[in-house]
C-alpha cells in the first residue's frame, strides 16, 4: 500500500535512507492517513542516532535528546525524528527511567501503546505492520500492543487514551485490553492533572463524547472524576426526565456542537443534582437549586484539572445559568445578556437547547418553543442596539461627577441603578433622562 505523505516528510526519510539508515513515518500519522483523516503532525523514527541525524540536517533542535528525539526544521515546520529505542524501567507510571537505542524497528514498535499506533511507513518499503494494526483498523478495535497490563504499567495515561481513541475513531476497546484497564484504572492517580485534562478535552471534543460512559464502566471516572459516577447513579423521576442524571448528561453532550466551553458545560451542568435531590412521598424527585450547586462543583473540577481562567469563568457562568433562570421577555433577555456578556450569552442559548434535547418529549415541547422566542428577542435586541452593559450606557462616571456627584462607591451604585432602568426600558438610555434619574437616585 502506498501512502501520500508530505514532501518534507519524504525528504527527511529519503535523506536518512541515502545516508545508509532506516527511516519511517510512524504512529498516529500513519493511522490517520490510512483512515483518510488529516494527521495533526508527522513523527519519524530512524535507526540513526540523534548525533547522526543532526549531522544530516542544517537546522535541528534538541527537543528530547535524552530520549533520542531531535526536531528537524524545514522552512517554518518542525518534524520530530526519534531514534529506535527500548524503554527502561518506568518508575513514575509515565516516564521511563532511561532509554536504550536499538537497531531494530520491531523493538521500537513493540513499546508503543496500541496496535493501530504501531505501524510504520516509508515509500521504499510500504507499511510495516508487525502487530495486526491494519486488521484492527478495519475491524474498529483498540487493542494494546502485546500484553495490555505491561503497556499500562509503563504509562498509566494509556488507560485514558484508550477511551479517547475509541471516542475519536468510533472504535470499541478489545476485551482483554478493557479488562486490563478495569484492573489498573487506579494507576491514573499517578498522572498529572494537566495530562488528564488534555485527554478528557480530546474525548469531549470528539465525535462521540458519550463514550465517556465507557470510562465510567471501566472504573476510570471513579479515579479522575468521581462526580460523574455520582450522576450516573442518580435517578430522575419527574415529568421532564426519563433518564438518570448521567444518561441525560451523555445525551446532552451529544446534542451540542464540539466546542470547548459548550462540551465542558454540558458535562458539568447537573453535577449538583445528587446533592440537591429531594423525593416527594409519591416518588417524584426534585432538584431545587441544583444549578448553583453545580456551578460550585464545576468550579472545583475545572480548577482541579488546571484549566485556564477563561475556561473556569465561562463554564462556571454557563452552568449557573443553564436552567432558564430569567423571564422569557425582552427585559429578561437583556438582563441575562448583561450578566453573561456578549460572548457567553449566545453559548447559553446552545446550552439551554442541548439541555432540553437531553430531556423527554414533554420537556422538549415545553422548553424548545421558549428558546425560539428568546432567540427572536435576542435578534431584535442586537438589531436595535439596546444597551446591555455599563459601557453602552448614555452616561458614565465622569458625567455624574460633572453633574455634582462625589467620586466613590456610591457613584458605581448609581450607575448600576441607571443600568437596571435601561435594561427594563431601553428608550430611557439618554443622557438627559439618566442624569435626572441619577440625581434623584443619589438623594
Amino acid at each position: 500500500m502506498r501512502m501520500k505523505i508530505p514532501a518534507h516528510v519524504a525528504f527527511i526519510i529519503d535523506t536518512l535512507e541515502k545516508a545508509g539508515f532506516e527511516a519511517y513515518a510512524v504512529g498516529g500519522c500513519v493511522r490517520d492517513t490510512i483512515l483518510g483523516r488529516k494527521p495533526g503532525d508527522w513523527d519519524i523514527t530512524t535507526s540513526a542516532t540523534p548525533k547522526q541525524v543532526k549531522q544530516l540536517f542544517q537546522r535541528t533542535v534538541d527537543t528530547g535528546i535524552k530520549h533520542g528525539t531531535v526536531t528537524v526544521l524545514l522552512k517554518q515546520c518542525g518534524y520530530e525524528v526519534t531514534t529506535y529505542r527500548v524503554d527502561g524501567e518506568y518508575e513514575d507510571g509515565r516516564h521511563p527511567k532511561e532509554v536504550v537505542f536499538t537497531a531494530s524497528l520491531t523493538e521500537d514498535l513493540k513499546r508503543r501503546d496500541f496496535t493501530i499506533n504501531a505501524m510504520a511507513y516509508s515509500p521504499k518499503t510500504g507499511i510495516i505492520d508487525e502487530f495486526r494494526g491494519m486488521e484492527d483498523l478495519q475491524k474498529g478495535i483498540i487493542r494494546a500492543v502485546g500484553e495490555a497490563k505491561e503497556r499500562f504499567t509503563e504509562d498509566a495515561l494509556r488507560i485514558l487514551r484508550a477511551v479517547r481513541f475509541s471516542a475519536q475513531l468510533g472504535f470499541v476497546i478489545e476485551e482483554k485490553t478493557g479488562a486490563a484497564i478495569r484492573e489498573m484504572a487506579q494507576r491514573l492517580s499517578l498522572i498529572s492533572k494537566e495530562r488528564i485534562q488534555a485527554e478528557l478535552d480530546k474525548l469531549l471534543l470528539s465525535s462521540h463524547p458519550e463514550y465517556l460512559k465507557r470510562a465510567w464502566e471501566l472504573g476510570i471516572t471513579a479515579v479522575i472524576m468521581p462526580g460523574f459516577d455520582r450522576i450516573m447513579e442518580t435517578p430522575q423521576r419527574n415529568r421532564y426526565h426519563d433518564l438518570s442524571v448521567g444518561e441525560h448528561t451523555l445525551k446532552a453532550l451529544q446534542s451540542v456542537r464540539a466546542d470547548h466551553l459548550l462540551r465542558w458545560t454540558m458535562l458539568l451542568h447537573d453535577f449538583g443534582k445528587p446533592q440537591a435531590s429531594i423525593m416527594d412521598p409519591d416518588g417524584t424527585i426534585h432538584f431545587y437549586g441544583h444549578a448553583k450547586i453545580s456551578a460550585e462543583l464545576a468550579k472545583g473540577v475545572i480548577r482541579g484539572l488546571k484549566f485556564d481562567n477563561a475556561t473556569l469563568d465561562g463554564v462556571t457562568k454557563l452552568v449557573y445559568y443553564h436552567d432558564f433562570p430569567f423571564p422569557v421577555s425582552k427585559a429578561g433577555v437583556r438582563k441575562a445578556m448583561n450578566r453573561l456578556g456578549d460572548e457567553l450569552f449566545p453559548l447559553l442559548l446552545e446550552v439551554c437547547e442541548a439541555d432540553s434535547r437531553g430531556k423527554n418529549s414533554y420537556a422538549q415541547e415545553t422548553y424548545l418553543p421558549k428558546l425560539v422566542t428568546i432567540r427572536e428577542y435576542y435578534r431584535k435586541i442586537r438589531e436595535a442596539g439596546d444597551c446591555t452593559s455599563l459601557k453602552d450606557l448614555a452616561v458614565n462616571g465622569r458625567d455624574l461627577i460633572e453633574a455634582g456627584m462625589k467620586p466613590g462607591r456610591e457613584l458605581g451604585a448609581v450607575l448600576e441603578r441607571c443600568l437596571e432602568v435601561v435594561l427594563d426600558c431601553p428608550e430611557k438610555n439618554t443622557k438627559e433622562y439618566l442624569l435626572e434619574f441619577a440625581a434623584e437616585s443619589a438623594e
